[in-house]
């Protein structure tokens, strides 16, 4: 086991909201809970006594009292705290232990350098004058808005105005084209569609009035609103109503109280294999399982501020703004984090003393590989919390934020997804941070690793499981009235148990360590392996700023699709003005056979520019592993970077041209 790089005082653990909930949970139930691990054995043993005891410690705003937290009904039927209903905007705009309404809500930044302020009094009367205009469209329960949007308040204002009217929302980021954004959008029929028009990132003014008004014609001509941008004067293209003139009169918005299970708003898949699925997630389940990361495994607390960079288009964007739940202040910012230099969002943390600090792998690897000291130029002393997500966060990842952010941090590693919007496992204030591990599974969260057998597994990486239900798994899919799909995306490789798709191993410490996507497993020989550990031994090779392992499938075909066997190939992205020589080449290769395996070791090495990601940051390995197969991606324009695939299919191509070659 190795040596932790923080653990936390026992003043600072004692002080945490974890260890309030734990000692409170103990008395409640006349429970010996001695650490994190027995209180969760407790929420995974006890599932409905853990539940119902969560809701009430963190005040869940029941208008009407539960009959019982859970229906017995397997995944997907299973149903929580039936009929009781509350309001997710009323949780927002209110908060328990609420603070005076001329506090601060929310902070919106550009990058263009303007800021605003909204009050909690400002926000509420900004809800009231967007639910007026939305029901001057006609918009009612049940029906669906989206928004084609930039991370500015007035989205959160809609976000909130639909849910106080029991409306379902939807947002997708204003860099989709119109064809990847009317792919998910369309699959609601929406009575409402509200556009950004223009938005600025990495110092370039960007003019989306054209991809506005063609989704508006995808959508079949729905009423359009354009959403404003701070200081850029766009002007709303035909069809679209302007926001002002939108905007109905202020006062108190309607909070209405809905079923638990209500549906809050849609997230989509990435859809880069296929149709985006379009998730529906229910307006309890949401609250709930954000309140709980939030405020105990992050300890965020009345007056704290959050900064997680995000956008509209990516999960975090809905887990950062229930935040305000927490009687916290959400720092919302639009534009690039290293605009106009690479330490932007440390500059921000500093002038809006920021507490929990919310990023990407890639970014804090962007800034290692750079060398930057973000600790030395910024004070940081307001931030107790950062944590990192979208990929896992190397060893090495977690060194440098020790080394060069701040020593004394929680650094919460967190991974889930948007199929739960929340996260499976995560981090917990009381314990130990390891290098390269999550601290431990998520409260409630019957976390397991499988081999293919089905059969749990420790020390050794099997697909993420998660054996029982969720409040924030989804209610439904769009389109799929028989949970047909739904059963086939997560339920059907083990009947009863929710698989993600990824592969982990619970370490020694009790951590938990991800090793990438298991459909983008490595399986040369024949022996399964993860692409973490190819990823972690290139951290010896500082050339290399980020990397991607994929499986080409070579020999004769065993049965249809399946080959004999199958060799490893690595795309490496350098350090600006290096290049792969040879020498570089087989220091590379060097490293990943004494960091991980000879079997590990690719056979392949390509140089590309960079490597192909969703709009939300993540790299795609199975897209990269379609390219070096001789295959397509289909639905390329959910790619942020399309201009990545097309390199890499031409190396690739030219690679297995060459190996033909040479065979003949």
């Amino acid at each position: 086991m190795t040596e932790p790089l923080w653990r936390p005082t026992p003043a600072r653990a004692a002080a945490s909201s974890m260890e309030a909930f734990r000692r409170a949970a103990a008395e409640e139930h006349g429970l010996e809970l001695h650490d994190y691990d027995a209180l969760h054995a407790w929420s995974v043993g006890e599932p409905e006594a853990f539940w119902g005891f969560l809701a009430r410690y963190l005040a869940l705003p029941f208008a009407s009292p539960p009959r019982r937290v859970r229906s017995d009904d397997p995944m997907p039927l299973t149903r929580w705290f039936e009929g009781g209903t509350l309001s997710y905007a009323r949780a927002l705009l209110r908060p328990p232990g609420a603070p005076d309404p001329s506090a601060p809500a929310v902070v919106a930044l550009t990058e263009g350098g303007d800021e605003r302020v909204l009050s909690y009094a400002e926000l509420s009367d900004l809800v009231a004058r967007v639910q007026a205009g939305l029901e001057r469209l006609g918009v009612g329960a049940g029906d669906h808005v989206v928004a084609f949007a930039a991370n500015v308040p007035e989205t959160l204002a809609l976000l909130l105005a639909c849910s106080g009217l029991g409306a379902v929302f939807a947002s997708a980021s204003p860099d989709f084209g119109a064809e990847a954004a009317a792919a998910r959008f369309e699959q609601l029929a929406p009575k409402a569609l509200f556009a950004t028009i223009g938005y600025l990132y990495g110092g370039k003014r960007f003019d989306t009035a054209g991809t506005a008004a063609r989704l508006r014609e995808r959508l079949g001509g729905v009423p359009a609103v354009a959403l404003p941008y701070p200081g850029l004067d766009a002007e709303a293209p035909a069809g679209f109503t302007a926001w002002e003139a939108f905007l109905g009169a202020g006062g108190e918005p309607e909070l209405a109280d809905l079923p638990y299970d209500h549906p809050l708003y849609v997230l989509f898949s990435s859809g880069t294999t296929g149709a985006p699925k379009a998730l529906v997630h229910r307006a309890g389940g949401a609250l709930l399982t954000h309140a709980k990361e939030l405020a105990l495994h992050c300890d965020v607390r009345p007056g704290d501020v959050v900064l997680y960079y995000t956008t509209c288009g990516w999960m975090m964007w809905n887990w950062l703004v229930s935040a305000l739940a927490c009687a916290a202040t959400v720092v919302l910012y639009d534009g690039s984090p290293a605009h106009p230099h690479d330490l932007t969002l440390f500059e921000l943390a500093e002038r809006h003393r920021v507490t929990l600090f919310g990023t990407s792998a890639r970014y804090l690897h962007g800034l290692a590989a750079a060398g930057a000291r973000p600790g030395e130029r910024y004070d940081l002393s307001s931030v107790r919390t950062i944590t990192s997500t979208g990929s896992p966060l190397s060893p090495g990842g977690f060194r440098y934020v020790y080394e060069h952010v701040k020593p004394d941090v929680h650094l919460a590693s967190i991974s889930g997804g948007t199929d739960i919007v929340g996260c499976f496992m995560l981090g917990v204030p009381t314990l130990p941070v390891h290098a390269g591990e999550i601290q431990r599974p998520g409260l409630g969260v019957d976390l397991a690793a499988y081999d293919e057998a089905g059969r749990p597994v420790r020390g050794e990486p099997g697909e993420l499981v998660c054996r029982q239900p969720l409040p924030s798994m989804p209610l439904c899919l769009v389109g799929d009235p028989g949970h047909e799909r739904y059963r086939a995306s997560y339920l059907a490789a083990y009947p009863g148990v929710w698989r993600h798709g990824d592969l982990i191993r619970f370490t020694e410490s009790g951590g938990i360590v991800v090793h990438g996507r298991s459909d983008a497993t490595l399986n040369p020989g024949g022996v399964r392996i993860g692409t973490a550990e190819v990823y972690r031994a290139l951290e010896a090779v500082p050339e290399v700023v980020e990397a991607i392992a994929v499986g080409r499938k070579v020999g004769p075909e065993l049965a249809a699709g399946v080959a004999a066997d199958e060799e490893v190939w690595l795309l490496v992205v350098l350090r600006p003005g290096d290049t792969l020589t040879p020498e570089l080449e087989a220091r590379v290769r060097r490293a990943i056979r004494d960091g991980a395996s000879p079997r590990h070791v690719p056979s392949v090495v390509l140089q590309v520019g960079g490597l192909p990601r969703t709009r939300s940051g993540k790299p795609m390995e199975v897209a990269v592993a379609k390219l070096v197969n001789g295959g397509q991606v289909q639905n390329a324009e959910v790619v942020a970077n399309p201009e990545a695939l097309h390199e890499i299919a031409a190396k690739a191509a030219a690679v297995r041209e060459r190996s033909a070659g040479r065979a003949r």
